[in-house]
């Protein structure tokens, strides 16, 4: 793996940018958290066998592709010969660099070239054909960054609600949100799916999950200690959270409270 911290153009914008190749032959299996990153994959190796909520399938391959935000786990399969560049966009700079309703995307996966166009092609052609992975940062970059600086920004309002959600952990009531921008709760769950791809109860739930799961890696409570601090209302909700979002309890994931 390569990886490029964002440039600071990209903050709030580009959470990751990573180039990824195989190098042995095999069947690797992971699974993977419901997240806020929404990935843009550029391939130019085998695809990946990918699943929402199952095991993928058969007919489950991408090569080139972009996911929109799903609230549950996902099973990516790889098979020894993979190799592309990813870059992970948050909500807001998603809708920034797709221009469009982010609900299209919404428990999606979509192939770049039903998104991008010939655009798409003559991406993926000129990081394919880079001698390396700094020259290909330097291509996605300068593809990537008139399209978040342009003119799809989400609303004021909206933006706002998604930090106040990020920054609180999850756990700003969304009545208290809708009140600060002065939009009735409906409305407000209606503009932000629109502009994020999930309502603010759903992103609120993915931001809890990931901060406990960052707490029970680097802290030092137990499980019903990471529940109270992450505003679950115990520990059994905590591990319901964990099936629905990441397919199983906090234990069988791998993860073990310290």
């Amino acid at each position: 793996m390569a990886e490029r911290r964002p440039a600071d153009a990209f903050a709030g914008l580009v959470s990751r940018m990573v180039g990824y190749r195989e190098i042995e032959r095999g069947h690797f299996r992971q699974v993977e958290a419901a997240s806020l990153d929404i990935p843009l994959v550029v391939s130019f190796g085998e695809p990946f066998a990918i699943g929402l909520g199952r095991a993928p399938g058969s007919n489950d391959r991408y090569g080139s592709f972009a996911a929109g935000l799903f609230a549950g786990p996902v099973t990516i399969d790889s098979f020894g010969a993979s190799n592309c560049i990813q870059i992970n966009f948050t909500p807001l700079g998603a809708r920034r660099f797709f221009g469009m309703p982010m609900t299209e995307l919404t428990d999606r996966i979509v192939v770049l070239d039903d998104l991008l166009g010939a655009e798409g092609a003559a991406l993926r052609e000129a990081l394919g054909d880079a001698p390396d992975w700094e020259r290909r940062f330097d291509i996605a970059e300068s593809f990537v960054l008139p399209k978040v600086a342009g003119a799809h920004a989400p609303s004021p309002e909206v933006a706002w609600a998604f930090r106040t959600i990020t920054a609180t952990g999850g756990r700003a009531r969304v009545a208290s949100i809708a009140r600060g921008i002065g939009w009735s709760r409906k409305h407000l769950a209606r503009r932000f799916a629109t502009e994020v791809g999930l309502g603010p109860k759903s992103v609120s739930r993915i931001v809890r999950l990931n901060r406990a799961i960052a707490a029970a890696r680097t802290g030092d409570g137990g499980w019903a200690s990471i529940a109270a601090d992450c505003g679950y209302a115990d520990q059994a909700h905590l591990v319901r959270e964990f099936r629905e979002l990441a397919g199983a309890s906090p234990t069988a994931w791998g993860i073990e409270a310290r």
